[in-house]
């Protein structure tokens, strides 16, 4: 004997897994399934494959570190042989999968897929679903670039508005009160470890569902589901007209798994990879951050929409969009599955369709607008502008325009990353204002590139006029001992 049949033998011997492996995949199947149009199930899997594969050679290099993760992606694209395409790999990966998992959702439910008796496993799609965008958003975190860090943080906005629990959950998804290596972590930890372990629990419980329940037959005009009578139907149409799965249905879905491949190569090779662009800098705050293009819809509605609607898309409509999905086969889970009967559900569909495909293209060049409240140059308040100097008022115009206090309060008012500037003046003298403006320091980052002298000159000016009444500002000791 050979020796992989020998080795063979032996597994099976000791563990038994040749029969239902073989039961599987030459489990029967409608022959009207053996189409080109239930291919995107299987070349779905084929991609998340590829994404653990290519995954798991990028974390060998990648460096996990707000310091480091910049520079090891760029030592991936230019120093190790072949390592921009493996970025590449992964990165359109990304894409291609997502652009697959909804493709399969809307064949499916187009074909009536999610009726009695996969309501489970129409759910557990919705959830695939989701988890397949989440991987995709922690991925772009991993680039760590400045559309990641301002993506990020506007993310975090968002999350600060949920009512109650906002700032508890900006501090879950940061690992703090600011962007820093804790968040990384974080997200390093749920693109590598969490969300991948989630994805394989449920594409084996999708699969175990398939072969329990079969593989959904073509939709007939005329044929409706009940749920008296679809199991008895369906077996009969299996026992009648059904071929094994595997080798004669899966021919298709080989072919179209090969032709997703090549299509993937071919793009990492054309396109390269997708970023990193400039290093992430806190202190620029004019920014556009621009999303991978399945969130590019998203990017243009909120840039287009008035503000007062903001709140209401964000944490709205995305809540009842997921809720729909999840019930849909519950309160439509019988009668008609042909799309030709169903003009409401393929009205549906187009209206989606041109809705984000319109969206998507104006993300292209729509300017981010949305009003976040985290991010916000706050006016300064008017009790801190009485009785200044022409020069003072200047610092207090640097204040608003730099948008200083989405770190620092000022009158109860901003955030709460960095101490309150109310009384600014009575802890840092006028060199250390300077200095601590110019280098950064502890959380701070350093502004000494993005203001101009006459403009620090302004700030530290204006900074030290904030102290209480009756009590003096800091002022340099070194030289009282001197007098």
């Amino acid at each position: 004997m050979k020796l992989p049949a020998i080795i063979a033998g032996w597994l099976e011997q000791r563990a038994g897994l040749g029969a239902p492996i073989r039961e599987a995949a030459t489990h029967q199947v409608p022959r009207s399934s053996a189409s080109w149009w239930y291919v995107f199930g299987s070349a779905t899997l084929v991609a998340f494959v590829l994404q653990v594969v290519t995954g798991i050679c990028l974390a060998t290099v990648y460096a996990p570190s707000a310091n480091d993760a910049w520079t090891s992606l760029e030592r991936l694209n230019h120093e190790i042989p072949l390592g921009w395409f493996l970025r590449a790999l992964h990165g359109w990966g990304s894409n291609f999968m997502v652009a697959l998992v909804v493709m399969h959702m809307v064949q499916v439910f187009l074909f009536g897929a999610h009726k009695y008796p996969r309501e489970l496993t129409w759910m557990v799609g919705v959830v695939l679903l989701l988890m397949t965008l989440g991987m995709a958003f922690t991925g772009q975190i991993m680039r760590f670039d400045q559309d990641a860090y301002w993506g990020l943080g506007i993310g975090a906005s968002i999350a600060g508005r949920v009512p109650f629990i906002g700032r508890p959950l900006v501090h879950l998804i940061l690992g703090g009160p600011i962007i820093a290596g804790a968040t990384l972590s974080r997200f390093f930890t749920l693109h590598v470890f969490v969300i991948p372990a989630v994805l394989m629990a449920l594409v084996g419980l999708h699969l175990l569902l398939v072969l329990k329940l079969g593989i959904n037959e073509w939709p007939m005009p005329g044929r409706r589901v009940s749920r008296d009578t679809y199991r008895r139907q369906y077996e009969a149409l299996v026992h009648a007209d059904g071929i094994p799965f595997f080798p004669d249905a899966a021919k298709k879905d080989m072919v179209f798994a090969g032709l997703i491949i090549l299509a993937l190569v071919a793009c990492a090779a054309i396109f390269g990879p997708i970023g990193p662009s400039g290093q992430p800098d806190p202190t620029i705050i004019d920014t556009e951050p621009t999303p991978d293009f399945f969130f590019l819809w998203i990017y243009a509605a909120l840039a287009l929409l008035p503000p007062y609607l903001e709140t209401i898309l964000l944490l709205t409509v995305p809540v009842i969009a997921i809720l729909f999905l999840l019930a849909l086969p519950l309160f439509a889970g019988t009668g008609e599955k042909s799309w030709r009967r169903r003009p409401i559900a393929v009205l549906t569909v187009v209206m989606i369709f041109l809705t984000i495909g319109s969206l998507t293209y104006l993300g292209t060049f729509a300017p981010w607008s949305p009003v976040m409240d985290a991010w916000s140059a706050l006016p300064t308040p008017e009790a801190y502008l009485k009785d200044r100097s022409p020069l003072e008022l200047q610092g207090a115009l640097v204040v608003q325009a730099k948008q200083c206090r989405n770190c620092h309060s000022l009158g109860g008012e901003g955030g709460r990353r960095g101490p309150a500037l109310d009384d600014v003046a009575t802890r840092l003298t006028h060199d250390q204002l300077i200095r601590q403006v110019l280098q950064g320091g502890g959380e701070m980052p350093a502004y000494g590139k993005n203001l101009s002298p006459a403009e620090v000159t302004a700030l530290v000016a204006f900074l030290e006029t904030l102290h209480p009444l009756h009590v003096q500002p800091a002022r340099d000791a070194s030289g009282l001992g001197e007098r």
